[in-house]
């Protein structure tokens, strides 16, 4: 980031490719829409680019990243939740489902079918736990499990204390406990 606040145009495009998926998937669990993520992706490097000649290298490079990343999506929703959206789910195509390519994918994996089905679902399983957080659990849990972040690194990102990162998690994790030991004991899946 000190080469790209000297204006290296070589060492931005560097920082994009290291960090854009990972900031993708981020943003797409927070805002649950991956076009929208890629959309507010851009937003976020436009915004590092544009505050480069301010940057301070104080704290690491990621932390900074993800506190735009947090108020960008934080905006994102706050205006979504101004504005009506409808968004279509995905319906029956045919005898594959509504995703035929997954299944084809799947199928040609080399995986039992069974087992695929149980891994989708437990994936589909943990996204919806997570989706069901607040915002603020939602986005610590993705920078502590996602992005390994510590405590203060989270707290310096989502402008809180360490303590409250903290508890933050602590009552995420609860959260997440309530909506998932039904299935994981009783394979009794929550409601949405």
């Amino acid at each position: 980031m000190l080469k790209v606040r000297d204006d290296d145009a070589a060492a931005f495009e560097q920082l994009v490719r290291r960090y854009q998926d990972r900031l993708i998937t981020v943003l797409e669990h927070l805002v649950g829409n991956r076009d929208q993520a890629e959309d507010l992706s851009q937003d976020v490097f436009l915004r590092v680019y544009r505050a480069r000649k301010r940057y301070q290298a104080g704290a690491k490079f990621s932390t900074w990243l993800f506190t735009i990343a947090n108020n960008v999506a934080s905006n994102a929703l706050r205006s979504r939740s101004r504005r009506r959206e409808v968004t279509l789910q995905p319906h029956d195509s045919g005898p594959l489902g509504p995703r035929p390519l997954d299944v084809m994918l799947a199928a040609s994996s080399g995986q039992m079918p069974a087992r695929q089905l149980d891994k989708a679902e437990m994936r589909d399983i943990v996204q919806m736990a997570v989706a069901a957080l607040g915002e603020r659990q939602r986005m610590a849990v993705l920078l502590s499990k996602f992005e390994g972040m510590c405590y203060a690194e989270i707290a310096e990102a989502m402008e809180l204390s360490p303590q409250a990162v903290k508890s933050l998690l602590s009552r995420a994790r609860v959260n997440l406990r309530e909506v998932l030991e039904p299935y994981m004991q009783h394979g009794r899946k929550p409601k949405k």
